[in-house]
């Protein structure tokens, strides 16, 4: 084989690895949450539960639905294993950043709030009827690779 052959053929060979390397799966959601886990019961106290987080990431939500906003990291901020009652499930975010919502239902769908909570720029997500089961929650922002303070809150009676 010559020279100018073997050249071809190896340029040839890495150019086929590189193009079945695609793009990385976005959210591991079975990745150990950054802030912990949450494990509540209906009728939980206090009401609500706060965990102090770091919004964002260098994600873009955006690939997991159309309704998701802001950028997020690949492991949960927070794994939420809840036992429903006869009450909502409300999961909300306050900070005084521009901030998003990204959560993984029990039943594998994404759900995703903007500007849905209170003060403008906070969002919350209801679940009326919510299921038992995991929820792997994510609070983003607008910057990618900016992190910035907030406190989820999970809550039966209230978004904050």
């Amino acid at each position: 084989m010559n020279h100018l052959y073997r050249g071809a053929l190896a340029a040839a060979a890495m150019l086929a690895a590189s193009a079945a390397v695609g793009p990385a799966v976005a959210q591991d959601f079975n990745a150990a949450p950054n802030f912990g886990s949450v494990n509540l019961r209906a009728g939980f106290t206090p009401d609500p539960r706060v965990v102090a987080v770091r919004a964002g990431g260098e994600l873009d939500a955006s690939g997991l639905s159309s309704s998701c906003r802001g950028f997020i990291s690949n492991a949960p901020d927070v794994r939420l294993n809840y036992t429903p009652g006869n009450y909502p499930l409300i999961i909300s975010v306050a900070s005084s950043a521009d901030t998003t919502l990204v959560v993984n239902g029990p039943d594998g769908s994404w759900y995703c709030d903007d500007d849905g909570g209170v003060n403008g720029l906070n969002p919350s997500l209801r679940f009326n009827d919510p299921q038992g089961g995991r929820y792997e929650i994510w609070v983003g922002t607008y910057r990618s690779g900016r992190l910035e303070g907030a406190r989820l809150h999970i809550s039966e009676v209230s978004s904050q």
